[in-house]
């Protein structure tokens, strides 16, 4: 399945977890200490993170350890600038309009 990674993202939880996991990887059980959720919610979270891969998983012996996708981020990062560059210009259009009426009165 192929998930929306905005909608990935808009769930505060999941966005909670990846500022978690910004700074270190850790397990499931480690991130599921840092929420009032059961393990099984962390682990759909994590899974839905992983389908967008905007995290990544690491098995280290018995344990998995999940990392921050910083590729992805950096995608979503660059897209997110266009759009706030088409919006800053949209303004700056705006602001010229709205001068010009001004003074023509």
């Amino acid at each position: 399945m192929n998930r929306d990674v905005f909608q990935a993202l808009a769930d505060p939880t999941r966005r909670a977890i990846i500022a978690l996991i910004a700074t270190q990887a850790l397990t499931p059980n480690a991130i599921a200490e840092n929420f009032d959720v059961t393990r099984q919610a962390v682990s759909k979270h994590l899974r839905i993170l992983t389908e967008c891969k905007l995290v990544k998983q690491e098995k280290q012996g018995r344990e998995i350890y999940y990392h921050l996708e910083i590729k992805k981020m950096k995608e979503i990062e660059l897209y997110l600038e266009k759009l706030r560059n088409i919006w800053e210009g949209r303004h700056n259009q705006l602001d010229k309009l709205l001068n010009q009426l001004k003074t023509s009165k």
